[in-house]
């Protein structure tokens, strides 16, 4: 592993990117105007590519672009014709969340450095084992760890030979990454595809606490926590702020440049902030990386907070010295943007001219000249010029035969065919040879790879599926009152995983053939209690929605189903779960669309799933809601709040929007949809598709009512899946206010 510690700064567009590398950023992370998870950033386009990284190279700054989307089957053709335009870049690394693609880059294009995305919220070791079996060189870890767990994990990442890569600063959001759905149910609008609308920040109906903005975070500031990430391993320290105009991006570089030079070189990181505060910022806190998570992470304003930050330093936040404030914060900022804008227009962010000079005689070599800025060099073909042929060499031939070399970091500026004596022939593939020779030399003697046509993933031969009905519970009472019931139970494990380790031994030892349903989130203790738990148990079947769990589960040749949460919306993340962990069946999204869900083709001996019914969860969060809506007797969070707090509150945003907050007992905080999502159309659509259909009847409360209780509703959902006639207008009389707007809709 190397030592070298990195600087990764956020470039949305052009003249972010070139603040960045002129604020001495050691990388930069960037996306083109697809699969990228920050659609409202500029973005660049793929003909500017090139150019910036030559710029970056030049300037000893690496580039990792981002396509940390969620890949959707419609899309697989498009991807394919990008990553064969993108493997004979430069590119440094891709940034990567999908399963899928994973799947893609390590059988078909080997040559990327592969990072894992934040969206794939990784925080346990065994996240860590099951990337790494996905070639990933590096991860970045969850956004909501402590110093203590960040140390843990780097070490065990390096162990695995991979980096690790912390966020140090811009937005914290309040969701653990990647299951936020909240902007996808509400808006369409999804986060696993780059287009979140921030939901969550919106203005709600005053609270109980006095809140106008209750899930609205502080910005994420390791200002003073830099050395400690230092000393734990952590190889990349990276700068949210795709969204971020230019002079932010130069700021926000420029100071933590030099706060990690002090550190490093003289072990301080004392040195005033200051600067931070006069760029866009929402106030800062550290609460998550120090362990300390309290109602001071909250700020009940969105909007920019730099001119009541300085208005408070300059006696008091007055309305009148807020004015003051920002009269001088505008002229202060309109100098550091000029100053700024000056400094980056020197930059150049395109690509280098090229001049081809070609002379020779008949019956000699063709002499061909290649001038940079940099340098030149001469090449010569193997075979000799001719007088007969099929098309006399010039400038139009030329410029066709070579047309590739305008794909690099080069463009065709001038062809020059005065040195060809009288009308001259070359055989094309000698041509073709030689824009090899030429593309070598200037690619920093990189092989050309030809395209790859990934195949199609076949369609198996469709077979007749009765589908079993799932049963999600979380009760030991709704477990007694389903004993004679012929769905499969499954039940809903507690993030609190230690606390409850041998209870819930002692409950599967007891009910053999209940099915093990684990969270997205085990860290820690949790994780490892987990494990204890396979272990002792050794259970038949299980369903996960934590890859840990699910790469312990393959080593442990466990029949596992990758649950709803592991995003899962193509065919080739079907086959990544089958052929790398052994997974013998997966959940398909329910952000996915009828339209999107008929396209994808399923492995042979694989079985696919969907939830028909289930309280919509719009994200769990490692921060307690109760704080700022309902209240809280503690002014922060302790070791006993997620074992033994059990509280419930609704909110309301002022378009009228209500969402469903609960905290339960062993479990993480989290936000649910008004109205459940109650989907009986798939049966009908998608005949002999889906091997189970899962209801989730945990008693969460929202807008939905269920006139019926557990046993009914299962008896109920039995005859709909039986096909007895009037089921399915029994359901939708019996369960009242849902949506199936996922399903209508996609994403």
């Amino acid at each position: 592993m190397s030592n070298k510690l990195e600087l990764l700064a956020p470039g949305g567009d052009i003249d972010s990117i070139k603040a960045a590398i002129a604020a001495g950023a050691d990388a930069i992370y960037c996306g083109l105007n697809k699969f990228n998870a920050r659609n409202r950033a500029e973005n660049i386009s793929f003909e500017q590519l090139n150019g910036i990284l030559r710029l970056a190279h030049q300037n000893n700054c690496e580039v990792f672009l981002t396509l940390n989307i969620g890949i959707v089957e419609p899309e697989i053709p498009d991807l394919i014709r990008l990553l064969n335009k993108l493997v004979n870049t430069s590119i440094d690394a891709l940034i990567v969340q999908d399963l899928g693609l994973f799947y893609i880059l390590s059988a078909y294009f080997k040559r990327f450095k592969v990072h894992a995305s934040t969206q794939l919220t990784t925080h346990n070791e065994g996240q860590l084992k099951f990337l790494r079996k996905l070639n990933a060189s590096r991860v970045n870890l969850s956004r909501e760890l402590n110093g203590a767990e960040i140390n843990h994990l780097s070490k065990i990442s390096h162990r695995f030979n991979m980096q690790t890569e912390v966020f140090v600063h811009g937005s914290y959001c309040i969701s653990f990454s990647g299951i936020c759905y909240m902007s996808s149910v509400h808006g369409g609008n999804s986060g696993n595809r780059g287009r979140c609308s921030q939901p969550c920040r919106d203005e709600y109906i005053t609270t109980a606490q006095g809140n106008k903005f209750p899930l609205n975070l502080k910005d994420n500031s390791a200002w003073y926590y830099l050395l400690e990430l230092i000393d734990a391993g952590v190889d990349s320290l990276k700068i949210e702020g795709r969204i971020k105009k230019f002079h932010y991006v130069y700021s926000v570089v420029d100071a933590y440049r030099k706060q990690i030079q002090n550190i490093t070189t003289a072990n301080l990181q004392k040195s005033s902030k200051s600067i931070l505060y006069k760029v866009f910022n929402r106030d800062f806190s550290d609460g998550f990386i120090k362990g300390e998570i309290s109602k001071k992470m909250f700020i009940d304003n969105p909007r920019d907070n730099s001119s009541t930050h300085m208005a408070s330093k300059n006696g008091g936040a007055t309305p009148e010295n807020i004015d003051k404030a920002e009269l001088a914060l505008y002229a202060e900022k309109g100098e550091m943007r000029a100053a700024i804008k000056e400094q980056i227009d020197r930059m150049s962010a395109e690509c280098a001219p090229v001049i081809i000079r070609v002379s020779g005689n008949a019956g000699k070599p063709l002499r061909v000249v290649i001038e940079t800025p940099e340098s030149s060099f001469v090449l010569l073909s193997e075979q000799n010029l001719a007088t007969k042929g099929s098309m006399p060499i010039d400038e139009k031939m030329l410029l066709k035969r070579f047309k590739a070399i305008n794909e690099t970091e080069y463009f065709i500026a001038e062809i020059d065919t005065m040195g060809i004596q009288g009308e001259l022939f070359i055989p094309f593939k000698e041509l073709t040879a030689l824009k090899n020779r030429i593309l070598f030399k200037l690619n920093d003697s990189r092989e050309t790879v030809e395209a790859v046509s990934v195949p199609v993933r076949s369609e198996q031969k469709q077979e007749e599926i009765a589908p079993e009905l799932f049963v999600l519970i979380d009760s030991e009472n709704d477990l007694a009152a389903l004993e004679k019931s012929s769905a499969s139970i499954c039940f809903q494990l507690p993030n609190d995983f230690a606390q409850n380790t041998r209870k819930l031994i002692k409950l599967f030892t007891e009910n053999k053939k209940l099915i093990p349903w684990f969270p997205s989130i085990l860290i820690g203790e949790d994780y490892s209690s987990a494990l204890e738990f396979l272990h002792a148990v050794q259970p038949k079947q299980l369903v996960t929605n934590n890859t840990g769990v699910a790469c312990e589960a393959c080593e442990m040749s466990i029949s596992w189903i990758a649950g709803p949460f592991l995003n899962t919306m193509n065919s080739f993340a079907l086959q990544s779960l089958k052929e790398h962990f052994s997974c013998a069946g997966a959940f398909i999204s329910n952000e996915l669309g009828k339209h999107q869900i008929q396209r994808i083709k399923k492995p042979a001996d694989f079985k696919l799933y969907y939830s028909i019914y289930h309280p919509i969860n719009l994200m769990t969060s490692r921060q307690c809601f109760f704080q700022t809506t309902s209240g809280c007797e503690k002014d922060k969070m302790d070791e006993n709040c997620i074992g033994t707090c059990s509280k419930a509150t609704s909110i309301t945003n002022v378009k009228g929007k209500t969402l469903f907050l609960e905290k339960s007992k062993g479990n993480l905080n989290a936000v649910y949809n008004a109205e459940n999502f109650l989907n009986t159309d798939v049966f009908s659509d998608l005949p002999n598709l889906f091997s189970g259909l899962l209801i989730d009847l945990r008693n969460i409360k929202t807008k939905t009512k269920a006139e019926r209780n557990t046993t009914q509703l299962v008896s109920l959902f039995s005859d709909y899946l039986n096909g007895r006639i009037g089921a399915e207008q029994q359901l939708h009389e019996t369960i009242l206010k849902t949506t199936s707007k996922q399903y209508r809709k996609g994403i």
